[in-house]
């Protein structure tokens, strides 16, 4: 495993951290038992993992309180977690900055810890980007002074949305939506590393279609349901073009990971697993690097052939 920066104040993350949205019950994908939860934690530990992603909603509350039963018997202080604020453990959205030392406070009780290493805002509304027209900053600040939280940041999906964060913030972490099939966010990448922002990345996978496993005739019936039958046949049809791309005999979820890994603005990558055989396969991808060159077509690939059908997440 490599560990890159992240936050000055804390350690080195791994380059493939846990996306715990998957350990909480009721999250809206396939469910985990408490015991299979905690399983999966100690298991990722074991396999060298130390950053660990998570949110109130993920679960209502129950991936936070599943990952602070985990980390009973580890020393906190080689863990890093990263965990958010604006949507709730009832399901509720809040981004009001009175809001934000009620919601960690809440955070910190279910993980059992007396600080996190980043809190960010949970993928708001662009009118609360902006550091100079919100208060939200100077709380974040305060919190940082009484040691509860050691960074500040925020979950986003575009280049727009990042570039007026960062430029009028003193955000230290950033959460990308970034994989082969969405990569607006990259152009963000050298502004990162010139503030010194880390970046996590989201959805390398996503939400699935770059583990090659779905079709056009696919049907879901979790939160991927809210794709239109034409989101799914475009989707698929990428999906086969990718593989001509790679080759048939690549690991396309594998490639999809060492993708995001290959630009040195990435700090860590999240990709959910399900299962301990997904949790084994998605690792694997460290011993998988691709080449420059393969990192040039897929980037010329999204230009070329993906950007402008704008598919949704």
């Amino acid at each position: 495993m490599k560990y890159n920066r992240l936050i000055e104040q804390s350690p080195f993350v791994s380059e493939i951290g846990l996306g715990a949205w998957q350990l909480g019950i009721n999250s809206g994908w396939k469910g985990m038992t408490e015991k299979e939860a905690i399983e999966m934690v100690h298991k990722s530990i074991e396999s060298g993992v130390n950053f660990f992603d998570t949110a109130p909603n993920y679960g209502f509350g129950t991936s936070e309180t599943r990952l602070g039963i985990a980390f009973k018997n580890y020393d906190r202080d080689k863990i890093v977690i990263n965990t958010k604020f604006g949507h709730t453990d009832s399901g509720e959205t809040n981004y009001k900055s009175d809001y934000i030392r009620k919601s960690l406070e809440g955070s910190l009780k279910r993980l059992q810890m007396d600080y996190v290493d980043s809190l960010i805002i949970h993928n708001p509304p662009m009118e609360y980007l902006d550091g100079n027209k919100n208060n939200h900053y100077e709380i974040l600040e305060k919190l940082k002074n009484e040691g509860k939280i050691r960074a500040f940041g925020a979950s986003l999906d575009t280049y727009e949305e990042i570039k007026l964060f960062m430029q009028t913030t003193n955000c230290e972490v950033i959460e990308v939506f970034y994989n082969i099939l969405h990569q607006d966010a990259a152009r963000a990448f050298d502004l990162a590393k010139a503030k010194k922002v880390g970046i996590i990345v989201k959805i390398p996978l996503d939400s699935g279609w770059l583990t090659g496993k779905y079709h056009e005739n696919i049907v879901f019936t979790d939160v991927r349901s809210r794709w239109s039958d034409n989101d799914i046949k475009t989707r698929a049809t990428l999906v086969n073009k990718l593989k001509n791309i790679i080759g048939h005999e690549a690991n396309l979820s594998q490639t999809a990971i060492s993708f995001c890994l290959a630009h040195n603005a990435v700090s860590t990558v999240i990709p959910g697993n399900t299962s301990i055989q997904q949790l084994n396969s998605n690792l694997s991808a460290i011993s998988q690097p691709i080449s420059k060159e393969l990192v040039k077509k897929l980037e010329e690939f999204y230009q070329n052939e993906v950007k402008e059908l704008n598919i949704p997440w």
